[in-house]
């Protein structure tokens, strides 16, 4: 198929910032790209050859939107699945599987899944309603601290919580979810694998994430990840075990704790491209955004080797700031070597709000680690 300056026509559900990501190696490559999302001031809106607007938990607005295009992928897990296999029935290319989103966008399933294949992960028990954490803490069926994570629709540190006391249970939502156990772990860390239909399979080195204590976002991405050589083999290898079950076409984003004796345990996976990938437009070879595109269309795989160091830090909206947004101190970022700030276009900004990133590369990761401090500390996301 020529998917290049043709009539072929790719689709992305979700037009947020990893949409728009993509859409730098679609305008590329000249791609024709087709992209539904509910909001109609969508980062994705102003890149892309088409905009649709719809929700995405909708079946018969994601199935007409699929119905228009050759393929399609998503870059959120929140769509609806029943669409997606309906299209796959009637010859859509769907990429990753309905198969693979049915099983990743509940946790609970999802981690039985690990278990099925014999995949390290913390363990857990899976709930049909809140109600039941209550009476399994009170009846010793369950001990405290436990993670509290819902079954569904969380993202972006929402819809994960560390009870540590049966007050820490008030005001979660009432429905399925797990409970694991928390893992003193001594660091976390992320490997993107790719795949195309052929098989062919390529790993990004490993990540390493500092997160924020309250929001539980990633703050920082540090590549390559300051651990030995043998743990990061071991979390490759483990992460193409992962990928090898899911048997998934695209990128497969694999988080895992690294605990205290070096064990590894997957975590979750994301079946898109990642937040612990954006340093990757700037130190890798080829970008996780541009290897996507790749492995869905089952073209070549690029380089996933890193040209140097690089770290990635958040840019969020500021506690206390709700409204037009205003990026503070960004000139006197811009000042400092080897940074890239990337705004995502979103007009409002509210408290943890993802409004873009900062990519710094350098050399020298200690170096690098600490110019992401000076950025860190430097520009603020305001409002108005």
């Amino acid at each position: 198929m020529n998917y290049f300056s043709s009539n072929f026509k790719l689709g992305i559900l979700g037009g947020g910032q990893l949409g728009k990501m993509m859409l730098y190696s679609t305008r590329t490559f000249d791609i024709t790209t087709h992209v539904m999302d509910a909001s109609n001031e969508a980062p994705c809106k102003l890149a892309c050859n088409q905009f649709t607007l719809g929700d995405l938990m909708d079946y018969d607005a994601v199935y007409n939107f699929g119905k228009q295009v050759d393929v399609l992928t998503f870059e959120i897990e929140n769509v609806n699945v029943d669409a997606l296999e309906s299209l796959e029935k009637e010859g859509v290319l769907v990429y990753p599987s309905s198969q693979t989103l049915r099983t990743i966008q509940n946790k609970a399933t999802q981690k039985l899944f690990y278990r099925d294949h014999d995949i390290p992960t913390s363990d857990f028990t899976r709930f049909a309603y809140l109600s039941e954490i209550k009476d399994a803490i009170e009846n010793g069926g369950l001990k405290l601290p436990f993670v509290w994570k819902a079954a569904q629709f969380g993202y972006d540190g929402n819809g994960v919580k560390i009870v540590k006391q049966l007050s820490d249970l008030e005001g979660l939502p009432k429905g399925e979810c797990i409970a694991e156990d928390l893992i003193p772990f001594k660091n976390e860390l992320a490997v993107i694998v790719a795949r195309n239909s052929s098989g062919a399979i390529k790993t990004y080195p490993v990540v390493e994430m500092e997160f924020h204590p309250e929001a539980n976002q990633v703050e920082y991405v540090i590549c390559p990840a300051r651990i030995d050589d043998a743990v990061a083999r071991k979390a490759q290898d483990i992460a193409l075990k992962v990928s090898e079950a899911f048997n998934h076409v695209g990128l497969l984003a694999v988080e895992m704790f690294q605990t205290k004796s070096d064990a590894i345990l997957v975590n979750e996976v994301a079946p898109r491209p990642h937040n612990s990938g954006h340093q990757t437009i700037e130190a890798s070879y080829t970008s996780q955004f541009e290897q996507h595109i790749r492995a869905i269309l089952n073209l070549p795989l690029g380089n996933t080797e890193s040209k140097v160091g690089g770290i990635m830090v958040n840019l969020v909206g500021a506690e206390g700031h709700t409204g037009p947004v205003i990026y503070e101190n960004i000139a006197d970022i811009m000042q400092l070597d080897g940074v890239t700030p990337h705004i995502y276009g979103k007009k409002q900004t509210r408290p943890f709000r993802k409004m873009g990133h900062v990519t710094i590369v350098n050399e020298d990761i200690g170096e690098a680690r600490r110019i992401a401090e000076t950025v860190k500390k430097t520009i603020k996301v305001i409002s108005k």
